[in-house]
């Protein structure tokens, strides 16, 4: 257990300061925050630079720093070639999602799923929605305090409290502006906690490349994984496949980054800064990645899961700070918030979309539909401010919980998995497939929700098998124990090098599949379903082409061109002398098709 000393305190204590002041000057800036657009839009009038820092922030969070760490010194650092999949997603996002969203010009992404499949369709999304970031954040609050815990001995409970409060003060008081702004702040101090701990392991082990070379004789260069199996959890397939859907869920469809998106003058501004967020999301997802690697350097020869150091494995990143930082004034705390803002940016973005899409798809059609009237803008803007304040509460409440739900990595992906695919699907048939109904849509989501919901969360399911490590550099290396709650190693007496033991073909084939294929598969069941089931039910009618993709667009277009070529509008009172089967019916006129 380290102890904070007085310059860390300041560094810490300054990050607090620095985004509770942005929140204040947007509180008091421009507009004041007095209208709708502006608390939730910027004015729509917001920076590429800024913007492109808030769209990278927004999804990396303190889960990923601390998450992707240990899975590579656990599992090797293959699982940075997700990167590539970033790299495919980026151009479907901006040339078929993205258009479509600009050309809507709705607060809400789910109002266009009003426009295209009806209102029940957009109620059953914002559903969706709320309940996923619910769940994400709580994970994204508790994953700092497992770092203040063990660096500053401060209770997890109580960093909970104080990350989650910060967050409530300058997202509540300043809008969409304070969250992009600080996100800018924060992100620095995420690369800034990153190249910490790269450049503490290079001093220690001879560069770069001594942290390579060790890595590298323990197996963690995994790199070359080409198999087609879908039991492999961590393959080229996998990645690159998983990680392509799960890039479109959170860019393409999440209210989170679309209200950014909107936030640009024109689509245009828009695309510029979703590319320029690329390269930011790829550097700091490989630096988290070598940050695994530059861990295991520090102990790849003296595990401290297997010697009981830790409590969890996503505490690795804190004990090598403790271990190695505690003599460097300022360098600990400059970790510490660096973790501190990774949460964050990512909680104050998903408490203002979640305030964003409770009053666009709940509160303002009910309040339509009891008085008969638009709500006025003022009454929307404070009603948004109280909404922020609530969800952030709810949060944390949800973060205490999430002590239970095992690593933050894999259970974030798979919640993004079994909410985000079915929720994609949905999207997806609504801008590429004009036959798709809202039959369909609401047929398939549903039942891709419950078999998505029981391929992620029941079981059981085999544990995730750590490489080999060693333990031999250790004082004691027989006073290791095996977890009897994971059972997720297991060594025998006397021995140095722990290697995992399972059975894994004593589990269901789909149980064992690669938890980053579950939102393949919630995807592509959903899909499947809502094209059956229109092709059985009435054609769909909505044939606004806006709605559509710019690649389907103009198919459209054709259509109803060649369509209309065809249609003879004839007065009621000769309509009679036309069979009854080519007659559609038209307001007061009979259109002959």
């Amino acid at each position: 257990m380290a102890v904070f000393s007085i310059i860390d305190h300041l560094v810490l204590d300054i990050t607090l300061l620095i985004s509770a002041a942005i929140g204040i000057y947007s509180r008091f800036s421009g507009g004041k925050q007095q209208t709708t657009k502006e608390y939730l839009l910027g004015n729509q009038n917001q920076r590429i630079l800024p913007v492109a820092f808030s769209l990278m922030a927004s999804f990396m969070s303190a889960v990923t720093l601390l998450g992707v760490s240990a899975e590579t010194y656990n599992h090797g650092f293959i699982f940075v070639l997700i990167n590539f999949s970033y790299i495919i997603g980026t151009p479907v996002v901006t040339n078929i999602f993205l258009p479509v969203f600009f050309n809507l010009g709705a607060i809400s992404v789910y109002e266009y799923l009003e426009r295209r499949f009806g209102f029940a369709t957009r109620l059953a999304c914002s559903l969706a929605f709320t309940f996923q970031m619910m769940l994400y954040t709580g994970i994204v609050l508790y994953a700092p305090a497992l770092a203040l815990e063990a660096v500053t001995g401060l209770s997890q409970r109580m960093s909970i409290l104080i990350v989650g409060l910060c967050c409530l003060f300058y997202s509540t008081v300043g809008g969409i502006k304070a969250v992009i702004w600080t996100d800018v702040f924060q992100s620095l101090l995420m690369y800034g906690a990153l190249l910490a701990v790269i450049f503490v392991a290079a001093a220690k082990f001879d560069g770069v490349s001594g942290i390579w070379k060790i890595a590298e004789e323990h197996g963690r260069i995994n790199l070359y994984n080409p198999s087609l199996d879908l039991t492999e959890r961590h393959s080229w397939l996998a990645l690159t496949v998983g990680g392509f859907f799960t890039f479109l869920s959170l860019y393409a469809i999440n209210q989170t980054q679309i209200q950014r998106y909107l936030t640009m003058q024109d689509l245009n501004t828009a695309t510029k800064s979703l590319w320029l967020s690329l390269p930011l999301l790829m550097f700091l997802s490989f630096a988290t990645c070598f940050c695994g690697l530059s861990i295991f350097a520090m102990y790849h020869n003296c595990d401290p899961i297997s010697m009981k150091r830790i409590a969890s494995k996503d505490q690795l990143m804190p004990l090598f700070v403790i271990d190695t930082m505690q003599h460097l004034p300022g360098l600990s705390g400059l970790f510490v918030a660096g973790i501190f803002s990774a949460s964050l940016s990512s909680v104050s973005a998903a408490i203002n979309s979640l305030a964003a899409v409770t009053v666009q798809d709940f509160i303002k059609p009910l309040h339509s539909a009891v008085s008969k009237g638009v709500m006025l803008d003022s009454t929307c803007s404070y009603l948004l401010k109280a909404l922020v304040l609530l969800f952030g509460i709810l949060c944390i409440g949800v973060a205490y919980l999430t002590q239970f739900f095992g690593s933050i990595l894999q259970m974030s992906l798979t919640l993004f998995g079994v909410i985000g695919g079915p929720v994609l699907a949905v999207f997806t048939m609504g801008v590429l497939n004009p036959y798709c109904n809202q039959k369909g849509a609401l047929t398939g989501l549903f039942l891709g929700l419950i078999f998505s919901f029981w391929l992620g969360f029941s079981g059981p399911k085999p544990i995730p098998q750590r490489l080999s490590i060693d333990i031999s550099g250790c004082a004691n290396s027989t006073l290791v124990t095996i977890n009897d709650l994971t059972n997720e190693i297991s060594i025998e007496e006397d021995s140095t090098t722990v290697y995992p033991l399972t059975d894994e073909q004593s589990y269901s084939y789909l149980f064992r599949i690669s938890y980053l294929y579950y939102i393949v598969l919630g995807f592509f069941s959903t899909a499947i379903v809502a094209v059956l089931v229109s092709l059985v039910t009435e054609a769909n009618k909505n044939l606004n082409p806006s709605l559509y993709a710019p690649c389907i667009e103009k198919y459209v277009r054709r259509y109803q061109s060649k369509r209309q070529s065809k249609t003879v509008i004839v007065p009621e009172s000769e309509a009679t002398q036309y069979p009854l089967d080519k007659i559609e019916f038209v307001s007061d006129q009979e259109v002959i098709t």
